[in-house]
């Protein structure tokens, strides 16, 4: 059975209480209880993480490397200036997908670029919940 990480950063603990008209009103755990039950029709494990401290992501995907077969990651706002996690996805060389459940690319100027997406397999994002959902398909898919 495959073994996946889904890595969650800042601020996502807060998801269904920060700015529902862009992040929407489903909470942190929702989305997870629903990856689970995806997880297990899909034949794969997942492990689901979440921080608020740059430090805990690094050392929770150095942890992933020979434990995991890939990682599904919603680095926050992380995505736009951590050099730090972007060299430790790139370092253990697992597949990774980055999610982002708004369109980056349609909100402030600073979130239109990622530093973590050149070392990811891709990026899937604007689709609400279901970022994650097809995140995780996507994944196993390239997995396969």
């Amino acid at each position: 059975m495959k073994k996946v990480l889904v890595i969650n950063g800042p601020n996502l603990n807060m998801l269904g209480i920060r700015e529902p008209g862009v992040y929407g009103t489903v909470s942190l755990p929702v989305i997870i209880q629903g990856l689970t039950e995806l997880a297990e029709v899909l034949s794969v494990e997942i492990e689901s993480f979440q921080s608020n401290h740059e430090g805990d992501i690094i050392d929770k995907i150095h942890e992933a490397f020979g434990t995991k077969d890939g990682i599904l990651i919603n680095p926050g706002a992380f995505t736009h200036y951590s050099y730090a996690i972007r060299d430790a996805l790139s370092s253990v060389q697992l597949p990774t997908v980055e999610v982002h459940l708004s369109n980056i690319h349609k909100r402030e100027e600073f979130r239109h670029h990622s530093v973590t997406a050149p070392v990811v397999i891709g990026q899937i994002s604007g689709f609400g919940v279901q970022s994650y959902e097809l995140g995780l398909r996507a994944l196993l898919s390239h997995m396969q």
